[in-house]
């Protein structure tokens, strides 16, 4: 009765093919349908800044539930209370923001793990069907039915990246490079030279001990190609506003171009 799409994910890792993905943080429905069907992986859907609440997430997960996309639901922070309910919803993935240290991600892991591993609350909604899968079914598969996904943006979390990788329960870890930037004191600059000395750190350690990684930023090709060198696993790039605004751009300057 499972219905997420994470084994897909998995069997794409398993595979070393690329994971695909993009931002969402429109509260139209529709945009997660729409994106999904144009074939992304995952849809990275925004809580951390947007204006979405809660009811837009369910509905979000339901629209890419219907297109085989995966979702992944970044939190505003890593706090059990906010993870809990989106958790009931059944997401694929949980993106906690900003983890620096191997307590961070106990928390993280603790607040998606029911007793007596961690310290989840008993109370599933969507993520059992509403109760048409039984308990017993639910429990066997809970643990391992999403992603729990860290967010390294920080350069004190690049320090503390091997014993962050080491912790149960870490299934991934995303980049975040313009905060990442912005710690060394060049936030905007996610090219500059002493950021790329952090990404390319942050992809020897991962691949030195096999866990997966993944990014999440803008669509730049020559970035993209770095990250391909890097031997990350999943990307998620640009967004749904982003791509009203660029072809809004686009279609204004032609106008202009033939009118004018």
């Amino acid at each position: 009765m499972r219905f997420n799409q994470i084994n897909t994910l998995n069997e794409k890792l398993a595979k070393k093919e690329m994971i695909y993905g993009t931002h969402i943080s429109l509260s139209d429905s529709s945009i997660v349908e729409m994106l999904g069907d144009v074939g992304f992986d995952f849809l990275w859907i925004d809580l951390e800044h947007s204006a979405l609440d809660k009811q837009h997430i369910q509905s979000h997960l339901m629209a890419a539930r219907g297109t085989g996309a995966a979702a992944f639901i970044r939190i505003p922070w890593n706090d059990p209370v906010l993870v809990k309910p989106i958790l009931e919803m059944g997401p694929d993935g949980i993106v906690f923001p900003m983890i620096k240290t191997a307590e961070d991600a106990k928390k993280a892991v603790a607040a998606t793990t029911y007793p007596p591993k961690g310290e989840r609350g008993f109370g599933p909604r969507r993520a059992n069907n509403y109760g048409l899968m039984n308990n017993a079914e639910y429990l066997a598969q809970v643990e391992t039915s999403f992603w729990r996904i860290m967010q390294i943006e920080h350069v004190e979390a690049v320090k503390n990246l091997e014993e962050i990788l080491a912790v149960e329960g870490v299934d991934t870890i995303v980049v975040g490079p313009n905060d990442l930037s912005g710690s060394i004191g060049v936030l905007g600059q996610p090219r500059h030279p002493e950021v790329m000395k952090l990404l390319d750190e942050i992809g020897e350690k991962c691949q030195k001990v096999g866990v997966p990684y993944g990014v999440s930023m803008g669509y730049v090709p020559e970035t993209v190609a770095d990250w391909k060198r890097r031997g990350c696993s999943w990307m998620a790039c640009d967004s749904d506003s982003g791509y009203i605004v660029s072809g809004g751009i686009a279609v204004l300057d032609g106008m202009k171009n033939i009118l004018e």
